[in-house]
């Protein structure tokens, strides 16, 4: 009886290994690196633009937003849509180079760069540019809140 007792005990004990070993062997998936989810937020900004998307637009862009172009003007949100929903602003065409991610808590701070074909306020703006976007996380959403373009030469 006592080695029928001993062995269940070994064999329960044995099990509760494995099973332990095998659950640290398998991690659960892990949701996208905040430094993943900016870069995704870039693309989507790009995509919606390209669509003349305003209501994704408005979506990503803080109502606080402000930007500054290429020209040193500051644009606020309204603005921005504006021109999309005139069509005086398009996105024709856009091509990302590398974009660099800082995270500070509830603020990441995306850099990059791109080739583009647009419009800006009827004019062609086509060329290559240096940016960065400033996104807070509000409510549990990044948004943007704070652009600034320069155009490379």
């Amino acid at each position: 009886m006592k080695k029928t007792i001993l062995a269940v005990l070994l064999l329960v004990a044995c099990v509760s290994v494995t099973v332990a070993q095998t659950e640290k062997a398998a991690p659960a998936a892990k949701a996208p690196s905040t430094s993943a989810a900016i870069k995704q937020l870039e693309h989507d900004w790009t995509d919606a633009a390209k669509a003349a998307d305003v209501d994704k637009l408005n979506a990503i862009i803080a109502d606080d937003w402000t930007g500054i172009g290429p020209d040193g003007k500051k644009m606020t949100k309204q603005a921005f849509l504006d021109g999309y929903k005139s069509g005086k602003t398009k996105t024709e065409s856009f091509e990302f180079g590398a974009i660099d991610v800082k995270v500070l808590g509830n603020v990441a701070v995306a850099q990059g760069s791109d080739t583009e074909k647009s419009t800006f306020e009827g004019k062609d703006s086509s060329g290559k540019y240096a940016w960065t976007d400033i996104f807070a996380k509000r409510d549990g959403k990044w948004v943007a809140v704070r652009s600034q373009l320069a155009k490379m030469e």
